[in-house]
């Protein structure tokens, strides 16, 4: 499975969209883990903070979690490094 190189406007954008839900780090992970996920909190987190990266089918488990298009975790995302 791919991965993804997050950085600190991707991890901005998944900490939004997680609180715009209502749920916390520990509630994501959690039905992260019931599609198959082994992440954990601490690597959710790092996600977040723009200093892990995170695999594409953990991505699109996320959107299912979240209700929510791909374009909205990619908002304000520079298309260059």
């Amino acid at each position: 499975m791919r991965k993804i190189i997050t950085d600190n406007v991707f991890g901005q954008n998944l900490q939004k969209i997680r609180l715009a839900r209502g749920m916390t780090q520990e509630q994501t992970v959690a039905k992260l883990q019931l599609l198959g996920s082994p992440l954990t909190r601490g690597t959710y987190s790092l996600i977040e903070m723009g200093r892990g990266n995170i695999y594409l089918s953990d991505l699109v488990g996320l959107k299912q979690i979240f209700n929510t298009g791909y374009s909205d975790f990619f908002e304000g995302v520079p298309p260059a490094r």
